[in-house]
């Protein structure tokens, strides 16, 4: 993993071991503080996830970092498009997530994808996978990243994960909810199709 960030590690993983053992695993993630700010991270929180300076590719293939993602709440799961049995599960689940929420809050939250799997998940291979799972273009964000990225990521996020010998990843299934600013304020961990939890918390975040 590359050495970024530390001026800032300590606080987000402060702020994520804040939350109960029952909905955050953690891991630890190493940083540098030495790195210039870039321009969009000016006002973040030092707790901010999208303080992550890692840059990703979207599935129309743009570079992009996490923090263009700021300004509205945002749903984040870590996946990887050839998995066949809990990652169709999460997306269906936050499809259904989406289709729960009022029509004023749903425009306003946005779902993203971030891929363990760099070398596959070309933006070609997450162009197919949206246009599979019919995801809309407007609030639907799919992410390949580098193996840094991913693992930068996935210790912020709690996420434990490994690929075995055929390729496919052993992983975690968590659901982050970040404020628009990218503060973990909410995970469920596991498959949970009720959502119960997720959407009254993403109408609270609208409200304030």
């Amino acid at each position: 993993m590359k050495m970024k960030q530390l001026c800032y590690a300590a606080s987000i993983l402060a702020a994520v071991l804040s939350l109960s053992a029952a909905e955050l695993k953690t891991n630890e993630v190493k940083h540098s503080c030495c790195q210039p700010m870039d321009a969009s991270l000016k006002g973040l929180p030092e707790k901010s996830v999208y303080q992550l300076e890692t840059v990703w590719t979207n599935d129309q293939n743009q570079a992009m970092q996490l923090s263009a993602l700021k300004g509205r709440p945002q749903i984040v799961v870590m996946f990887f498009a050839s998995c066949q049995y809990t990652c169709p599960i999460i997306v269906h689940q936050l499809k259904q997530l989406e289709e729960a929420l009022p029509l004023g809050v749903r425009t306003n939250v946005g779902f993203t994808l971030a891929s363990f799997d760099s070398k596959r998940d070309t933006p070609a291979a997450l162009k197919d996978f949206r246009a599979q799972h019919t995801l809309p273009q407007l609030n639907w964000t799919l992410l390949n990243g580098d193996a840094d990225g991913v693992a930068d990521l996935a210790a912020v996020l709690g996420v434990k994960f490994k690929q075995g010998a055929q390729g496919q990843f052993a992983h975690s299934n968590v659901i982050t909810l970040l404020n628009a600013q990218g503060e973990i304020v909410y995970q469920q961990i596991g498959l949970n199709p009720e959502n119960q939890e997720l959407v009254p918390r993403i109408e609270k975040l609208e409200t304030h």
